[in-house]
């Protein structure tokens, strides 16, 4: 799944375009590296979104094309 989307499934971004904008500014980082928001995540991979006041750290621990608000944290969790 591309990181925009999965940033926007797994309600970490509000919305898809700003997923896209962020990973264009170089705001996002998988592994540690700037990547584009075609980026293909998969499992273990860490997500590190500086979008605010402190940077957003999180491990994916699997990847679903449709989730609910409740189940969305099911995806990811959140690392030091």
């Amino acid at each position: 799944m591309r990181l925009d989307k999965y940033l926007k499934v797994t309600r970490l971004v509000k919305r898809r375009t700003i997923a896209n904008e962020a990973c264009d500014a170089g705001k996002v980082l998988v592994n540690d590296k700037v990547v584009k928001a075609s980026y293909n995540v998969k499992v273990d991979d860490i997500i590190t979104i500086n979008l605010g006041q402190k940077p957003l750290k999180v491990k994916v621990l699997s990847i679903s094309e449709h989730t609910t608000k409740e189940n969305a944290a099911d995806n990811y969790i959140v690392v030091d």
